[in-house]
């Protein structure tokens, strides 16, 4: 509460990953940025899944999820609107490495965690 009884409105802060969009549909996922390469890999295509992690933060992202397809791929910064959904589907991938995804979650490191590889 201010002075006058009347509640603060304040926002969350812009963080880098909200600069970010990720589309995602039956078909595939896109990431857009202004300043980036527009990436796409169609859910069918994926072969293998990353975790990413870099000492870029705070100013940039710093963790990422990463498919790569055959010939396509993207990186979601962890934090950007669409990373939890696109997560929550590829982790249902038979023999996901969860225990990757935690080790990840607890690097500050320049670190990769192989999460998944089609075979």
């Amino acid at each position: 509460m201010d002075f006058f009884g009347k509640a603060f409105n304040n926002p969350k802060p812009k963080q880098p990953e909200d600069d970010y969009t990720v589309t995602i549909t039956d078909t595939y996922i896109r990431v857009e940025h202004p300043q980036r390469k527009t990436e796409q890999v169609l859910w069918e295509n994926i072969q293998q899944i990353k975790m990413i992690n870099t000492s870029d933060g705070p100013w940039f992202p710093d963790v990422w999820l990463a498919l790569y397809g055959k010939e396509d791929g993207c990186v979601i910064p962890q934090g950007a609107k669409g990373f939890d959904e696109v997560y929550d589907t590829v982790s249902k991938y038979h023999g996901f490495n969860f225990d990757n995804f935690i080790q990840s979650m607890s690097c500050t490191d320049n670190a990769e965690f192989d999460l998944w590889t089609k075979k």
